[in-house]
C-alpha cells in the first residue's frame, strides 16, 4: 500500500512542551528541603520534652529522680555562669581528647591497613582493650595519673580509639575494585596510589568512625569526669545528685546532651565540606 504522507510529515518532530515559566524548578524542593532539616529535629526534640513533662506530672517516675523540664530549667537559670563554665572545661577536655584519638586512630588504622605483619599483632590487643568496660579503669586510672584531666582525657581517648581506627583499616583495604585496577594500569607508586586512589576512597569510612566516636568523646570526658574530676557536667552530676539537687544534676545532663548534638552536626558538616561527591553519588534520599 503507498504511503500518502509528504516526506516532510514523516520527519517532523513532535512538537515540545515550553519550559515551565514559573521561577527556578528547584526552588521550592530547596526551601522545603531547608524547612525539614530545620524543623524536624525540633519536632523531634518538642516531642521529648512533651513525653517528659508528661511522666513527670503524673508521677510515673519518682519525682526525686525525674523532676520536670520547667524545674531543670530553673536549676539552669539560678546559676548560669557556673553552670556554663563547668560546660566550656567538659567541652574542652572532649575535644582534646577526641583530637588526640582521632590522629592517634587514623596512624594506627594506616599502620594495619600497610602491613599484615601488623595487623595480625596488634588487632587481637585492640580487641582486647576495647572489650574492658572502661569505667572499671576509673580508678585506676585515678591512682596512675592522678586527679585532674589526665585520666579524663585518657578515658577519652580509650572510648573513642577503636572505631576510628577499625573504620581507617577498613576503608583503606576496601578500595573499589575498578580504581585499584586503574591505579595499577597506570604504574603509579604506592605513595601516588594512596595519595590519589586509597586514602580519598577511605575518607568515607574515617569519617564513619569519626561520627561514631564523636559521642563516644562526650561519655569518656563524663565518666573522667565521675572519678577524677574537680569540675566539668560530670562533677556537677555527682555533686548536685548526691546532696538530692536532682534538677541540677540534670540541668547538666541537658547541656552535655546539647553539647554532643553540637560537635556531632559540626563533625556531619565538615564531612559535607570536605567529601561533596559522598552525598550525591552514594545518597538515595
Amino acid at each position: 500500500m503507498t504511503d500518502l504522507r509528504s516526506p516532510e510529515s514523516a520527519v517532523t518532530p513532535r512538537p515540545v512542551d515550553p519550559a515551565p515559566r514559573s521561577g527556578r524548578p528547584g526552588l521550592g524542593a530547596g526551601v522545603r528541603a531547608g524547612l525539614s532539616t530545620a524543623l524536624l529535629p525540633l519536632a523531634g526534640l518538642l516531642v521529648a520534652f512533651a513525653v517528659w513533662w508528661i511522666t513527670a506530672r503524673l508521677e510515673l517516675v519518682h519525682p526525686a529522680a525525674l523532676p520536670t523540664p520547667g524545674s531543670v530549667l530553673s536549676a539552669f537559670t539560678d546559676k548560669p555562669d557556673k553552670m556554663l563554665e563547668h560546660a566550656g572545661a567538659t567541652l574542652l577536655e572532649i575535644l582534646i581528647g577526641f583530637v588526640l584519638s582521632a590522629a592517634a586512630g587514623v596512624l594506627l588504622g594506616l599502620s594495619l591497613a600497610a602491613s599484615r605483619t601488623v595487623e595480625r599483632m596488634f588487632t587481637p590487643l585492640l580487641v582486647a582493650v576495647n572489650a574492658v568496660p572502661k569505667i572499671t579503669l576509673g580508678p585506676l586510672l585515678v591512682v596512675a595519673l592522678g586527679w585532674g584531666q589526665k585520666p579524663i582525657l585518657t578515658m577519652v581517648f580509650l572510648l573513642c580509639f577503636f572505631p576510628i581506627v577499625l573504620s581507617t583499616a577498613t576503608g583503606l583495604t576496601t578500595t573499589p575494585a575498578d580504581l585499584a585496577e586503574l591505579v595499577r594500569s597506570w604504574n603509579a607508586s604506592w605513595w601516588q596510589a594512596f595519595r590519589k586512589v586509597r586514602f580519598p576512597a577511605a575518607l568515607p569510612q574515617i569519617f564513619v568512625g569519626l561520627k561514631v566516636a564523636m559521642p563516644l568523646a562526650a561519655i569518656g570526658a563524663v565518666i573522667g569526669e565521675f572519678q577524677a574530676g574537680e569540675s566539668g557536667l560530670g562533677y556537677v552530676i555527682t555533686q548536685y545528685a548526691g546532696i538530692g539537687d536532682t534538677a541540677t544534676a540534670w540541668a547538666a545532663i541537658m547541656l552535655v546532651a546539647l553539647i554532643s548534638i553540637l560537635l556531632y552536626s559540626a563533625l556531619v558538616f565538615v564531612e559535607r565540606l570536605a567529601l561533596p561527591w559522598v552525598r550525591e553519588t552514594t545518597s538515595t534520599r
